[in-house]
């Protein structure tokens, strides 16, 4: 990683804001070189999205049949007051946007856990760079690929299921869709605390992942949940950017029924979410050192 280090009066090194914007991005270029050498990776991350939407999609139509489309819209009707029967694309834009938020968490988990693994991270705590630039350039690099990814697994699966993928107030979508990646860098660094604390990846984020969709509504409109668990879901910030872009897409019901007030709340969590999420990692990093250390594993 190459970065300037400016001296200030004192003597002292110091880093200015553009060294740390290049660090952060020189973080999150060298994770797509290695991406490069790995193609099979892309190729599993498009294709995951589409397997997922496809389960729900085939059962509809095996049990509905010829009224899979008019069966669906109904009970979207019902329960939150807008339908559509285009089920495909609702169920495919759940499916991109879980895997948007699986692949931050599995990208920032792994990368705290293999750094312990190889014992480098007490090495990145030496060196002059802040380590949590060095981590907001994973989480750069998680987000940009989750982007990509998202537009070509989303386009391929709609020509799959023969339906239009660019219908609708699709620019209104993707500004849902980059304003819920701001909130995302909080619920990672607050995941990558956990992980640093439990020494464990993979274990953790199965369990969690099963918790998100859930919340998030990938199959499904969160008004089918109780009230308590409504609010729960309201609670996190992916359950907002799914909604944001479906009904921008599909024409479907905002929570707060006008679109920028939907969008106004995902940029209040785009504010709380990073100082929160940075507040509990650097909380649970003090404590790591002041007993086992960072490099124990």
């Amino acid at each position: 990683m190459r970065y300037v280090i400016k001296m200030n009066r004192q003597g002292l090194s110091e880093i200015n804001f553009r060294n740390k914007m290049d660090l952060v991005w020189t973080v999150a270029v060298a994770r797509f070189k290695t991406l490069a050498r790995y193609k099979g990776w892309l190729i599993m991350d498009v294709s995951i999205p589409i397997v997922f939407a496809a389960l729900p999609v085939l059962l509809g139509m095996a049990l509905g049949g010829a009224n899979a489309a008019s069966n669906f819209s109904t009970n979207l009707q019902e329960l939150t007051g807008a339908s559509t029967e285009n089920f495909q694309i609702y169920m495919l834009i759940g499916a991109n946007v879980f895997m948007i938020v699986s692949n931050s968490l599995w990208q920032v988990g792994f990368w705290i856990r293999r750094e312990r693994m190889t014992g480098t991270l007490e090495t990145i705590y030496l060196a002059p760079a802040s380590r949590l630039l060095v981590l907001a350039g994973v989480s750069l690099y998680a987000n940009l690929r989750s982007i990509l990814v998202f537009f070509i697994s989303f386009t391929i699966g709609c020509l799959i299921f023969g339906v239009q993928p660019f219908q609708g107030q699709f620019l209104l979508a993707i500004l849902f869709l980059l304003a819920g990646l701001i909130p995302l860098w909080g619920v990672s660094f607050f995941f990558g605390s956990i992980v640093m604390k439990l020494k464990e990846a993979n274990a953790i984020i199965n369990v969690v992942q099963l918790g998100i969709s859930f919340l998030m509504g990938v199959y499904f409109p969160i008004e089918i949940f109780p009230k308590v668990l409504q609010w729960v879901a309201l609670s996190f910030p992916p359950t907002w950017m799914t909604n944001g872009v479906r009904s921008s897409i599909l024409g479907l019901s905002y929570f707060l029924d006008q679109w920028y007030l939907d969008f106004a709340v995902l940029w209040l969590f785009a504010l709380l979410f990073p100082i929160m999420g940075l507040f509990a990692f650097q909380r649970i990093e003090n404590s790591i050192k002041k007993n086992e250390g960072v490099g124990h594993f």
